[in-house]
């Protein structure tokens, strides 16, 4: 299968699907404009591990309308925008750690794969927590974590609780990652509370 090691890749936000990339454009122009400061391109995140059992692709992705959720590795699923809404599947979206899996728009990846680390033990530890990252709603800050949670929260969230975040590095120049710091405080904050 080859050496183990877990990869992190910078997709371009809408990367392939024109109305997430009209809603990221929007999104970033009126926090830009809120924030008074200069537009960045949007990326999403996500991770490959390697072991030797295989390929494993971790993302936050909308819920598709086929295929069994089991095919896709999914761990864990939440709602999109209001719990509520979250009852209908166009509202929700899943976690997968998905063996074999695919990512769409991989080919689209910005300054990728980041190499975060080569060590199997830090590998499989990232892949152990992927079904305890909290599954809040999507584009809300439930957790108070200071910013939206989507999927760039999952990513981040990951890294930091395995102890692996500083190889991740920055977003590529010229772009932002909006969420990855909600991931970062959540789970710091987890890391940092003492136990009972």
């Amino acid at each position: 299968m080859g050496s183990p090691r877990l990869d992190l890749y910078w997709i371009p936000l809408g990367a392939g699907a024109s109305v997430v990339r009209l809603s990221g454009r929007t999104f970033e122009a009126l926090s830009a404009r809120w924030q008074r400061r200069e537009r960045y391109a949007l990326y999403h995140s996500a991770l490959i591990a390697r072991t030797d059992e295989g390929d494993f692709v971790i993302e936050m992705t909308p819920i598709p309308a086929s295929e069994a959720a089991v095919e896709r590795g999914v761990v864990a699923e939440g709602a999109v925008g209001s719990r509520l809404a979250g009852r209908f599947r166009i509202f929700r979206y899943e976690i997968r750690r998905w063996r074999d899996g695919v990512i769409p728009d991989l080919s689209h990846a910005v300054a990728s794969p980041v190499r975060v680390t080569e060590e199997l033990t830090e590998v499989r530890n990232v892949l152990e927590l992927v079904p305890s990252v909290p599954a809040v709603v999507w584009g809300r800050d439930e957790l108070h974590a200071g910013e939206m949670w989507n999927s760039n929260s999952v990513i981040s969230w990951l890294l930091v609780s395995a102890g692996v975040d500083a190889a991740a590095g920055e977003p590529p120049p010229g772009g932002r990652a909006p969420g990855w710091d909600a991931g970062v405080v959540v789970a710091r904050r987890e890391r940092d509370r003492p136990a009972e």
